[in-house]
């Protein structure tokens, strides 16, 4: 797991072989989104707001599990 600065979010880790992102959000919750492509975890840990990325181009977009 990667710790991030932000708001929303904790921590962020991303399995490669399984394209599977899991989030750690700051108010509760684990979620792993399913068949997420590796450009879009970059993007993820790359964006200057990690909870308007994850709005933007994760939420509703993905299958998870929680």
């Amino acid at each position: 797991m990667v710790h991030v600065t932000s708001s929303a979010i904790d921590e962020v880790a991303y399995d490669a072989a399984a394209h599977h992102l899991t989030i750690r959000f700051r108010h509760g919750g684990r979620y792993t989104y399913l068949d997420v492509p590796p450009r879009v975890a970059r993007g993820l840990l790359a964006a200057p707001s990690h909870g308007r990325y994850f709005h933007d181009h994760i939420r509703d977009r993905y299958a998870f599990r929680h």
